[in-house]
């Protein structure tokens, strides 16, 4: 069982979470989003996500109700009708702005070291594109992919039986279905993180000028 550290000591220090922005309050993947970013915050992490409404306001409020604490990375748009842009209740603690949707994808990638990626749409589907395209590109330095739903393995299985993958591409990343098993995998990879260095090392090469 790893060691348990301080938040101060780790290497994984916040975790960037990616889900649905049209999840209201009352849909159960809200709720599960709330406690996800709960039980981050409790375990003394730093919970980051993209400033809108839906699973990244779950979060940030889950993150919130146990004193913790949230980056918002937001875009405003002037001409892109169908991106749901910054919640004001969406109540983040530090926000970054990003220039254009891309920007904002790749900060919220660069600002974790990890990612809690959640059920959602083309908007998750291109941010969990694009965090499993550089772990695999990045490989043995790569950051982890925590994918929260035991929906999932269904998707990763079909991944595997249609298209042409590569076998780290599924070493990459946790399938788990509560928040405590959040908590858990993230104390793993940082177990792996300290004593395999080769298999993962936060400083993403990727968000390197």
């Amino acid at each position: 069982m790893p060691d348990e550290k301080k938040p101060e000591e780790r290497l994984i220090k916040t975790v960037s979470c990616l889900g649905f922005a049209d999840a209201g309050p009352d849909d159960p993947l809200f709720k599960e989003a709330y406690e996800v970013g709960a039980a981050l915050a409790k375990a003394g992490y730093i919970v980051a996500n993209g400033g809108g409404p839906g699973v990244m306001r779950a979060t940030t409020e889950g993150a919130k109700s146990v004193g913790g604490h949230v980056i918002g990375v937001t875009f405003y748009p002037k001409d892109v009708a169908n991106f749901e842009g910054r919640d004001k209740n969406n109540l983040f603690d530090e926000e970054i702005k990003a220039d254009n949707y891309l920007a904002r994808t790749l900060k919220l990638l660069e600002v974790g070291q990890a990612y809690v990626i959640f059920k959602g749409g083309t908007g998750t589907i291109s941010e969990f594109g694009m965090a499993w395209g550089l772990a695999r590109l990045y490989f043995g330095h790569h950051k982890p992919l925590i994918l929260f739903g035991k929906f999932w393995e269904n998707i990763m299985a079909a991944f595997l039986a249609n298209m042409r993958m590569r076998p780290e591409e599924f070493q990459v990343y946790r399938v788990v279905e509560t928040p405590q098993d959040v908590v858990k995998t993230l104390e793993i990879f940082e177990y792996m993180l300290e004593h395999e260095p080769r298999v993962f090392n936060p400083a993403e090469e990727a968000f390197q000028v």
